[in-house]
């Protein structure tokens, strides 16, 4: 039995098919008309056929005659059929848009459709990252009214890619329910991720003729010029404060214990290793500028900028967290009266003899007993001090709290966010989509207030991404170019290109692998 999907799919005839079946109609013309023919051409090659009346001469000329309009209209209508049949079948492989709809298209599986959703997350988030990275030193070099469109694109990206991620949470949380609603809403993923590529596609071009990286254009070389000013005076200040930035972390290693400073472990050493990229890469520029090769100069530029700004989120990544934990350690006296004076307070308005109450606030005693005994048993975490203090005294939602507390929350809570978001940021070639998935709703909550969720879902993105660089391993490179393999994991240099050495620019999944040498 054939099934409803083969029976609803249109037959595509191959060419030789289609000759044969022209062949066979004008055969049968010519068949047709030898037969209709055969009878005149028998009666004038033999002796006249007796009569029966006077009449009948007449009427065999006009037989013969009759013979030949229909003979010319056959031939004609099976021409034209046959030439009105090639030229369907030649329009219906060549066109765009199909001629006909199967009446039963195939539907991917959901297994497929979720492989989609997934790939066209990582790749929309993979363009708005590298499109802000490049749009921060084109702010640098132009007034805000230039700049304007480029920013508008990026924020509506942006939109478009957090409720991508929103709806993608909620389908792995199982919501919806239903297996056609469940499709629509990977379909609703896919369609939202590629808007945000389109948005930034459309303005590539134009943020191309300002920067003067577009083709041999006019001006070319001073645009150029300019953005290798700007890309080597970030260098410069990054490269001392890297320097800097170590100093700072051997001091938290003795300020602190192992856990505190274990969120940077191995920032200043891969910050080098970008700063060792740029440098090549923004040499290679500065040369390519020299001999008048603008295509090339623009590849090298953007693949120094790049390491450039993942250079900064490193160093920066460890001056935030000096900042924070002393920023901690100094509201961890505060949040412990106030956490122990709430907890009082409930005791007084509650009974919490018996019961899931009383153990809670056992716990809570517990809790801030020990974080006590740390502040004067030797070195401690303040952050994670402090996130334990605010756990304890957590309330039901929509209960105030003391303004202490929610100061803690609020700090911790960023700092999480803010960590996960800066290890994504510089490892994006390795990190997957559920991780990236997580940042993102750390993201809402946080906006939304909600800073337990937010400290806890970023703390889970950043195990997921750690995970994820971990299975990555090392990548596979067949030069051995300075920094090259710190490049390819912050997805710097974009390795599905047909050259691996290609660097990701400002746009969409059209335009961000342009200007290929």
């Amino acid at each position: 039995m054939t099934s409803s999907l083969i029976r609803g799919r249109p037959r595509r005839a191959s060419p030789a098919h289609i000759r044969a079946r022209v062949a066979y109609a004008v055969l049968g013309a010519l068949v047709g008309a030898g037969w209709l023919v055969l009878p005149v051409m028998t009666v004038a090659a033999h002796d006249p056929v007796p009569v029966a009346s006077a009449s009948a001469p007449q009427e065999d000329g006009t037989s013969a005659a009759d013979l030949v309009l229909p003979l010319i209209a056959g031939l004609a209508a099976v021409s034209l059929a046959g030439y009105g049949y090639l030229r369907r079948t030649r329009r219906a492989r060549t066109r765009t848009t199909p001629g006909t709809v199967p009446a039963h298209p195939p539907v991917p599986t959901p297994a497929e459709s979720e492989r989609q959703a997934r790939a066209a997350l990582r790749l929309a988030d993979d363009c708005v990252r590298t499109s802000a990275e490049e749009l921060s030193f084109v702010r640098e070099l132009f007034p805000e009214k230039q700049t304007e469109p480029f920013t508008h694109a990026l924020r509506a990206a942006e939109t478009e890619l957090s409720a991508a991620f929103a709806i993608w949470r909620r389908y792995e949380e199982g919501v919806p329910e239903e297996a056609s609603a469940r499709r629509q809403a990977l379909v609703g993923v896919i369609g939202r991720c590629a808007e945000a590529g389109r948005r930034l596609d459309a303005e590539a071009e134009a943020l191309d003729r300002l920067r003067g990286l577009g083709e041999e254009q006019e001006g070319g070389e001073r645009g150029m010029g300019a953005a290798l000013v700007v890309a080597e005076e970030r260098f410069r200040e990054l490269a001392a404060r890297a320097v800097t930035a170590q100093g700072t972390l051997t001091a938290l290693r003795e300020r602190y214990p192992p856990s505190a400073a274990g969120p940077v472990t191995g920032y200043v050493e891969q910050a080098k290793d970008r700063l060792v990229f740029a440098t090549a890469r923004l040499n290679e520029a500065r040369q390519a500028v020299d001999a008048g090769e603008l295509r090339r100069a623009a590849r090298q530029l953007r693949a120094g900028e790049g390491a450039v700004v993942q250079a900064g989120v490193l160093v920066g990544g460890v001056e935030r967290l000096a900042a924070r934990l002393r920023e901690a350690a100094g509201l961890v006296p505060a949040a412990l009266t106030g956490a122990e004076a709430e907890l009082a307070a409930v005791r007084n308005g509650t009974s919490l003899t018996t019961g899931e109450p009383h153990a809670r606030s056992s716990y809570a005693d517990a809790v801030l007993a020990a974080v006590r005994e740390e502040l004067t048993g030797g070195p401690y975490d303040p952050l994670d001090a402090l996130r334990r203090i605010t756990r304890a005294a957590e309330r039901p939602a929509g209960a105030a709290r003391g303004g202490v507390l929610d100061t803690a929350a609020l700090l911790v809570a960023r700092s999480s966010v803010a960590g996960a978001e800066e290890f994504v940021a510089v490892h994006r070639g390795a990190v997957g989509t559920e991780a990236r998935a997580l940042l993102a709703e750390a993201v809402r909550e946080l906006g939304a207030g909600d800073t337990a969720r937010a400290d806890a879902v970023a703390r889970e993105a950043r195990e997921r991404a750690e995970r994820d660089v971990r299975s990555y391993g090392t990548p596979h490179t067949e030069t051995h170019t300075a920094g090259l393999t710190s490049a390819l994991l912050g997805g710097i240099l974009l390795p599905e290109a047909p050259d691996p050495d290609q660097p990701a620019a400002f746009g969409g999944p059209r335009t961000r692998a342009r200007h290929a040498a």
